[in-house]
């Protein structure tokens, strides 16, 4: 069931991925950036709260004809500043779901990476918080009915005693320190615990990437500022205590399950709202699964060049003072507790090289699941017969499932960036292959930095290099074309052969 959920969002990411790519390129992708996306959003967001702070007035009559002469007189600044707040909160909503879509698609909330996930589900509850709390201070109809509606949900909850909604049963009850205490929750008070809350999220990560790039925020800043001046943020009748509103324009973005407490009881939607919050918050133990085994560091290959802790997205291996008596300062460490087993780190080694023969193929760091002597074992028995075109393809990526259903010759490997680059020297220099593809996962990697380090090492810019004799235009990358997918894949493959055809020529 849960590889057949996945199975279900990877095809409904992988259309849009591919469209987004060939309009923007895989560098500003938005599907890549989601997190950093959604964190650019809160900080347009902030600063254009703060601009609408300097004109609001928290009184029971000032909170709207502040926000009336901002929608009216001052349209062409206050008013773009309040629907470029509404539209960037409401994409933020949209970048946070398919944040969770694709963590989820990818298999990249369980087990060691559980953390992040788990963190993630409060900045959920706190996005909404602070959304739904933005429309209280607006004090036009729509605002009276979340407010009530709202505080029907408050005063189910047993920890309060004094009813909530009582407050709105009359005019005369409803006091300014209402949105002078409202004002303080939504523009201080769950900010400071949102920023806590991200950097908590992502606080286990080495570099963790929370900025978009430049042309991507630039872009879907203009993109928003455009939408706010097309289609100003409606702005309703002001609120009226003594009158029920009788229609309502609702931002579904937030507001989507408010309508359900006129049909169900408060107690009811609180169970469906808690139920898929607990539901999200064990995902990752559901059903419990086994760790692949860690990163396994030898001292006798080890020379602490440090190489695979600087490539290690999570911190899960450390420099330490050596301990086996040798003459290098260093040895490297794995920490149990962090490493994912992505293999990033061998592919980081300098050791890990396949032309060893004499001595047995143990680098300084290895996977013991999926080792460096397995890997040549298995390269050296799919090209027993040599082959034109020999792929590496990422366990995550749908085009493994492609190459294996068609028979091609493919090796399969934890992540990419698992791959040092003298076995790419070692396939073309030995004749086992005239070409080699490499296929990532479907957009960026889901090990974070592994489709960017192989690149790089590859056009040697980072260590280990490819080294000069090995002609570079014989490996292409299908994460850094416009063919990751089945259908591409298909069509890049043939383009190979005829590339061969026209050497051999």
């Amino acid at each position: 069931m849960l590889a057949l959920l996945q199975n279900l969002a990877r095809r409904l990411l992988g259309p849009p991925h591919r469209y987004l790519r060939w309009s923007f390129s895989e560098q500003h992708n938005p599907l890549n950036h989601l997190g950093s996306l959604s964190i650019f959003f809160c900080w347009v967001v902030l600063v254009s709260g703060i601009w609408l702070l300097f004109f609001f007035r928290t009184s029971v009559t000032g909170a709207f004809e502040s926000v009336h002469y901002l929608a009216t007189e001052q349209w062409y600044l206050g008013g773009m500043m309040r629907s470029l707040h509404r539209y960037a909160s409401d994409a933020l909503v949209v970048t946070l779901f398919l944040h969770i879509v694709k963590e989820f698609s990818r298999n990249a909330y369980r087990l060691k990476r559980w953390f992040s996930w788990a963190t993630g589900i409060p900045l959920i509850w706190l996005v909404f918080l602070l959304g739904v709390s933005g429309y209280w201070l607006v004090w036009d109809e729509l605002a009276q009915y979340v407010a009530i509606t709202s505080a029907e949900l408050i005063d189910r909850i047993p920890v309060f005693t004094d009813k909530m909604a009582a407050n709105f049963l009359r005019p005369s009850l409803l006091s300014d320190r209402f949105f002078t205490l409202m004002a303080f929750l939504h523009l201080i008070g769950l900010p400071i615990f949102l920023v806590f809350g991200i950097w908590l999220h992502v606080f286990k990560l080495s570099r963790p990437r929370i900025n978009p790039t430049r042309r991507l925020m630039a872009g879907t800043l203009i993109a928003l500022l455009l939408l706010a001046a097309t289609f100003p943020a409606p702005l309703q009748e002001k609120a009226d205590l003594a009158r029920v509103p009788q229609v309502v324009q609702l931002d579904w973005f937030y507001l989507h399950f408010y309508p359900l407490v006129d049909r169900w009881s408060p107690g009811a939607v609180w169970s469906l709202l808690l139920g898929l919050s607990g539901l999200l918050f064990v995902a990752p133990w559901l059903p419990p699964g086994k760790a692949p085994a860690v990163a396994v560091v030898d001292l006798d290959n080890c020379n602490g060049c440090q190489r695979c802790a600087e490539d290690c997205p999570y911190d899960a291996v450390q420099m330490a003072a050596r301990s086996d008596g040798k003459r290098y300062q260093q040895e490297a460490v794995v920490d149990p507790e962090l490493c994912v087993s992505c293999g990033i780190c061998v592919g980081a080694c300098p050791t890990a090289t396949p032309f060893r023969r004499k001595s047995a193929l143990v680098p300084g760091i290895d996977l013991p699941d999926l080792s460096m002597r397995q890997l040549r074992e298995t390269i050296d028995n799919v090209t027993e017969i040599p082959t034109r075109v020999l792929a590496f393809a990422c366990s995550d990526s749908a085009e493994l499932r492609w190459l294996k259903k068609n028979g091609k010759p493919c090796v399969e490997v934890t992540c990419a960036g698992q791959l040092p680059p003298p076995f790419f020297d070692y396939v073309l220099s030995k004749g086992l292959a005239r070409r080699i593809l490499v296929s990532g996962c479907d957009g960026d990697c889901r090990f974070r930095f592994g489709s960017r380090w192989t690149e790089m090492r590859l056009r040697r810019e980072r260590d280990p290099h490819l080294r000069r004799r090995v002609g570079a235009h014989r490996i292409t990358l299908a994460s850094s074309s416009d063919s990751t997918s089945p259908a591409g894949i298909a069509s890049l493959w043939r383009e190979l052969d005829n590339a061969i055809d026209e050497d051999e020529s």
